[in-house]
């Protein structure tokens, strides 16, 4: 291994962990951790005659690589479940994940965790980024999701069966569910997914059925997850121990009370539905989904304030894989999602989509924090992320992006390579979301802050209305 020296000056550091911002602040990598933050001298710093690169951040914004705990490899920026479960063959969707990849780390995520997908190739595709056989970011997988005959994908009716492409696996008994906990283990995975009911309108899984699996997961060193959106089973996986849960859309005061209490990781993935319902026009999603989905937006919005005020620990997913969130275009807008529909301030959204999902990526003291010790997964931005959160997404604000120890470099036309299947446009959008395609001419995207006055002020109300919910479950919980 060649001995290598990387040296970043002038910038201003945010460490991933919350703290204020330090100006002009110096970050020594030596190979691939950072040996020293603050002032560095070459002189005494750095042995003499070392191999070293410079990378002059003056004016620009020093930070952790983004880790997106939600992201869907092999969905190949699908436009229907059937696009993903059954026309596209293995060993193609294997070659559109290995060439979708890249965009991910192009985009500044250095971390990515996949909470299922088709058949074993999220395993594939994490061995060939450790080999380098592909060049993308440190990865997780899961395999299939677990899901029941009630759960989200079953999608198909008993006529025709469970198909092994699919994405879902069908366990509707205990002893179906060790079976296939323990066939995944076999074949490599990181953690186990779980899908409980598609809108959280009721529990797919029993109390026992997920302490069961979770038990049995982290007996054999996996880690284990969990869809859902519904208050019911986020407190029963909460009860069962699970490593970090999705979505939460609908949580009542005693389920947000005892998600904040266990600091258990929520990662929203609210991207996925806020985009069905702000661009539908583009995507062109049928007009009952996008209606259904506002109304689940609307409800996710009061749940997640509550949540926030309460002390929930937030991570960042966006449900990328889909044509309405595509690969290496909006990652980084998820913590914009987690500012509107929380409430947070954007140090804290920094922290959400860098150290608190670490522990997805089986690094919680490695990655995630800029700190002496630390893996060096960073990343430079032309700009300033407090100020102005989508400086993140914004095309060419991310000048540097540095995995482990090594600044990577990228093809030319990285964002405008789209590698995806061409079968049944239907249910995800028809149309590819790119960021150039919503934002035409350059602009800086459009958000709730741009609108005109008077729909602001109902905003604002809007807003206060959240507030004032979730200082009520605050001040419950201080009681």
């Amino acid at each position: 291994m060649t001995d290598t020296w990387l040296l970043i000056e002038n910038g201003t550091v945010i460490d991933g962990d919350a703290n204020p911002p330090i100006d002009n602040c110096a970050v020594l990598v030596h190979n691939a951790r950072i040996v020293k933050m603050g002032a560095v001298d070459r002189e005494t710093d750095i042995p003499r005659g070392a191999q070293l690169s410079v990378i002059d951040a003056r004016g620009k914004t020093v930070m952790p690589g983004l880790i997106d705990i939600h992201c869907h490899m092999t969905y190949g920026l699908a436009r229907t479940e059937e696009e993903i479960s059954i026309y596209t063959p293995p060993e193609l969707r294997t070659l559109i994940a290995a060439a979708n990849v890249e965009k991910v780390l192009a985009a500044g995520v250095t971390s990515i965790s996949q909470p299922g997908g088709s058949y074993f190739i999220g395993v594939g595709l994490r061995e060939g980024i450790k080999q380098g056989l592909v060049h993308g970011p440190r990865m997780t997988s899961a395999g299939r999701y677990l899901t029941t005959s009630n759960g989200l994908t079953d999608w198909f009716p008993d006529a025709t069966g469970n198909p092994e492409s699919s994405i879902g696996k069908l366990t509707n008994t205990t002893a179906e569910m060790v079976d296939e906990i323990r066939r995944q283990a076999k074949a490599g995975v990181d953690l186990i997914k779980l899908a409980d009911s598609p809108y959280g309108d009721f529990q797919a899984f029993t109390n026992d059925e997920l302490k069961l699996c979770a038990d049995l997961a982290h007996q054999l060193g996996k880690k284990i997850t969990i869809h859902a959106r519904g208050s019911a089973e986020v407190a029963a996986a909460v009860d069962a121990g699970f490593d970090h849960i999705m979505h939460g859309n609908h949580m009542n005061d005693e389920t947000i009370a005892k998600l904040a209490a266990s600091q258990i990781p929520l990662a929203p993935t609210q991207l996925f539905m806020h985009h069905i319902v702000e661009f539908a026009e583009i995507s062109r999603n049928r007009q009952s989904i996008v209606d259904a989905t506002a109304r689940m937006n609307e409800a996710t919005m009061v749940s997640l304030h509550r949540a926030y005020a309460a002390g929930v620990k937030f991570a960042m997913g966006t449900d990328s894989g889909f044509a309405t969130v595509p690969y290496g275009q909006f990652h980084a807008r998820e913590l914009e999602m987690l500012m509107l529909y929380t409430g947070m301030s954007a140090l804290e959204a920094i922290q959400a989509g860098t150290k608190h999902g670490a522990p997805a990526v089986n690094l919680p003291d490695d990655v995630g924090v800029l700190a002496e010790g630390k893996l060096a997964d960073i990343i430079v931005v032309d700009g300033d992320p407090l100020k102005n959160i989508r400086v993140l997404y914004t095309p060419g604000k991310i000048t540097h992006v540095i995995l482990n120890g090594a600044v990577q470099t990228f093809p030319e036309d990285i964002r405008t390579r789209f590698i995806r299947n061409n079968y049944l446009p239907h249910e995800y959008g028809w149309e590819l979301l790119t960021y150039e395609r919503v934002f035409e001419g350059g602009e800086l995207p459009k958000t709730q802050l741009d609108w005109p006055r008077e729909m602001r002020l109902d905003l604002v109300n809007d807003v206060r209305k959240y507030e004032t919910v979730g200082a009520s479950v605050n001040g419950a919980a201080a009681e």
